[in-house]
């Protein structure tokens, strides 16, 4: 029953947010000071623009791992048919843009490739998420 009422409460959060993942574990330190390894972080998926200095949650294509970082540039295409902004990542605390992270020959992410927009946080408490895969003995 209980794991009945945690799907049924995540699928939920997918319906109402728009996002195939509305909640995520901050893994690493790249967004210190704004958020920190083990925060859990709420997010939604609207049809509102993205600018630059929101906070994106984005999966590259062929890798597992979602990255939480904030949008530092925005590129908008020539031919405005194709209507596809695209944008430029970076973590707050890392030294340089996101390219480096991204696929070979990709130098921007596509709309397909973000997650959600990070609206809430809560401190630390994905502490317990992020023990369990540095410890797997904990398991």
């Amino acid at each position: 029953m209980i794991v009945g009422t945690a799907l049924m409460i995540w699928k939920a959060l997918v319906l109402v947010t728009n996002s195939e993942s509305p909640v995520v574990v901050v893994l690493s330190g790249s967004m210190e000071p704004a958020f920190y390894r083990g925060d859990v972080l709420f997010l939604t998926l609207s049809s509102d623009p993205i600018e630059i200095g929101d906070i994106v949650v984005f999966k590259i294509k062929g890798r597992d791992i979602p990255i939480v970082h904030r949008v530092l540039e925005t590129h908008y295409p020539k031919d405005p048919k194709d209507g596809k902004v695209r944008l430029l990542t970076k973590g707050d605390n890392n030294r340089v843009d996101d390219r480096g992270l991204y696929n070979p020959g990709q130098f921007w992410l596509d709309p397909e490739d973000i997650i959600g927009r990070a609206k809430a946080w809560v401190p630390y408490a994905g502490f317990p998420t992020i023990m369990l895969s540095d410890y797997p003995i904990l398991k």
